[in-house]
């Protein structure tokens, strides 16, 4: 991994970093390696089905942008975990499906509190037992 100084630097090469031109125009993902977009683009579809913090990420980008922009998301992630676990000589620890709901666990909360109130229904929150 020397021939890269940094992530970023791989994810460019690779052809995965997103496009920064601000909420007015987005751009596309560019040029870069092929083969290996496709190869982590196609695994970032996959995961799309998978009980894991990828799965969960791709779950939650597809719902607001699309499909197309979440599998790219998941395909710079995993090229960034990647990219970390060959760098640094580590093993790879899932964050968990669950993750994001944890992060922020009172956000989560309003919405399904928003949710279930514009169905009529009142609810009342307290802690579990």
């Amino acid at each position: 991994m020397g021939r890269f100084p940094t992530h970023r630097h791989l994810a460019s090469w690779a052809g995965v970093c997103p496009g920064n031109r601000g909420r007015k125009a987005p751009t596309g993902i560019g040029p870069g390696h092929k083969l290996l977009r496709a190869t982590l683009t196609e695994a970032g579809r996959s995961l799309a089905r998978s009980q894991t913090y990828l799965g969960a990420q791709y779950r939650r980008i597809a719902h607001r942008r699309g499909g197309k922009r979440a599998a790219i998301a998941v395909a710079h992630s995993t090229l960034i975990i990647a990219y970390s676990l060959i760098r640094d000589g580590t093993t790879y620890q899932d964050l968990g499906p669950t993750y994001f709901d944890e992060r922020d666990k009172d956000k989560v909360i309003r919405r399904c509190t928003k949710r279930i109130e514009q169905l009529g229904k009142h609810v009342t929150i307290g802690d579990a037992a």
